[in-house]
């Protein structure tokens, strides 16, 4: 390993990580079949790019990635800062209709059981996965607080929540991250949540920095998506959506070829370039797309190049 390929490191709260993430949904089946081995390979040689931080879930699967990340980080574990989320569950899987419940009794049991699975004493970043409408946010926050106090959790992170959600929690206890879908074809977050974050010392996790892979170029205009994949249930990925949103890939796939990097090196780079606390966590289960993605976060974006993607128009299709 050169010493260009090791990643700068940026914060969320406490914790100092890589710049870029490895988020870990495709480690499970949410996009189809999986290789186990070469993830766990991935994940080894990520860690040797400096990629710190494991992001997962207990409804990946449900279950599995957690799984295959405990059994990867056998010898690593030290060195790399685990994230995983509790607070949902599936009551429809092939349809991926999900159940939210934040009470301590069910974060209570979700934490035991992720702490079981991925063979640790502690998680270093634990989040609410959604917010459960019929549970004040204090008191989920408030229980996962406790769990700061007796050692279980390091840091409290939320995702897809609001500016008041924030607020309320951050008033009980100090949120280090909040994950939200943040991308060039989902910009939503920065008008308002990634400013909180700043202003209250939190880090910024964008999960599908890549559109799910469509920004990296990886979907074709006719694109059919295999049984099990996401995907095939998502607006933005129809026919005459994936027609209409055509004109990213075609922006990023020109300045890309101008760098001499993939497409997907790109799309990470400006979401990089947005903030200083923002720390993207892309699927990466081939080492292809590792090699690739890591570039990132040593290339620079012209101020002639960030305009022409910032200008890109709305996408079609409702992000989900």
């Amino acid at each position: 390993m050169t010493a260009k390929r090791v990643l700068p490191i940026r914060q969320l709260g406490e914790l100092a990580v890589g710049a870029i993430g490895l988020g870990c949904t495709a480690m499970s089946a949410w996009y189809g079949d999986v290789d186990e081995s070469e993830s766990a390979k991935v994940l080894r040689q990520a860690h040797e790019y400096g990629v710190t931080l494991i992001d997962t879930a207990d409804v990946y699967g449900p279950h599995t990635s957690e799984e295959a990340i405990g059994r990867a980080i056998h010898g690593i574990r030290d060195s790399v800062v685990l994230a995983t989320k509790g607070g949902l569950s599936f009551a429809d899987r092939e349809n991926y209709r999900l159940e939210r419940d934040g009470s301590p009794e069910h974060l209570q049991q979700a934490l035991d059981a992720s702490l079981r699975r991925l063979r640790v004493d502690h998680i270093d970043l634990y989040y609410l996965h959604r917010l459960d409408p019929n549970v004040p946010i204090e008191e989920s926050v408030g229980f996962l607080g406790k769990q700061v106090a007796n050692g279980k959790i390091r840091a409290i992170g939320l995702s897809d929540v609001d500016i008041a959600i924030l607020d309320r929690a951050n008033a009980v206890h100090p949120i280090s991250a909040v994950e939200c879908e943040l991308s060039l074809w989902t910009r939503e977050p920065l008008s308002d949540i990634v400013g909180w974050c700043e202003r209250h010392g939190a880090g910024f996790v964008p999960y599908a920095p890549l559109g799910r892979g469509f920004l990296a170029g990886n979907v074709a205009p006719r694109a059919t998506f295999a049984t099990g994949d996401f995907r095939a249930n998502n607006p933005r990925f129809t026919a005459e959506a994936i027609e209409h949103n055509m004109v990213y890939v075609k922006r990023v796939r020109a300045i890309a070829e101008r760098h001499g990097v993939a497409p997907a090196v790109i799309a990470l780079a400006w979401l990089l370039h947005q903030a200083g606390h923002i720390v993207p966590i892309p699927g990466m289960e081939k080492m292809a797309y590792l090699e690739e993605n890591v570039k990132a976060a040593r290339l620079t974006l012209s101020a002639a190049e960030l305009e022409d993607l910032d200008t890109l128009p709305p996408a079609f299709g409702a992000a989900r």
